[in-house]
């Protein structure tokens, strides 16, 4: 893992790099080096978050519903605890208890509706918003100042890789069919 002082490993900590292909006599292809990287990316990233929902003393279901509340929010269109459970794939009764734990906590709070008030939308606070602010600040400056040191066209490669590995992680359907069937 990378240490949080450090974003970026030295030179010396990446993985090799060659242009061969023989895994038989040891060699790093590109292609494992890539593959490498990312998982060091997506561990490191599992690692902050990880983090993150600890310092806020949050559940990783409770955190993904605080995400989904911030961007409704943030929108102007906030969720019902319906919704927030179509988002999170959990029962309505499961919803209600991580919604009244998000309100013990000062992280969300339930308001009448404007347009229909018969209904009830969920709101982050304001507190839950600065404090994931305060957290996730840190990461979206060290983002900048890598993605700032690139080329534009080095910019549209990774943009494209990660778009197109988004697209493919997402396409996965579970499980997989019997190889050569």
């Amino acid at each position: 893992m990378i240490p949080p002082e450090n974003p970026v490993p030295a030179a010396a900590d990446r993985a090799p790099v060659t242009s061969g292909t023989d895994h038989d006599a040891g060699h790093v292809t590109h292609l494992d080096a890539l593959t490498d990287a990312v998982r060091r990316y997506r561990d490191a990233e599992g690692a902050m978050r990880g983090r993150s929902r600890e310092s806020m003393h949050l559940g990783r279901t409770d955190m993904t519903a605080l995400r989904l509340l911030l961007r409704a929010g943030r929108s102007g269109r906030p969720l019902s605890a319906a919704a927030l459970a179509r988002e999170l794939a959990i029962s309505t009764a499961a919803t209600t208890v991580l919604v009244d734990r998000l309100e013990k906590s000062g992280h969300a709070e339930r308001r009448r509706s404007a347009t229909d008030g018969r209904g009830v939308e969920i709101w982050p606070t304001a507190s839950s918003d600065e404090e994931v602010r305060s957290t996730m600040g840190a990461l979206h400056e060290r983002m900048k100042e890598i993605t700032n040191a690139l080329s534009p066209e080095e910019t549209a490669v990774i943009h494209r890789f990660l778009g197109d590995l988004g697209v493919a992680v997402s396409a996965l359907d579970f499980p997989f069919p019997a190889a050569g069937g």
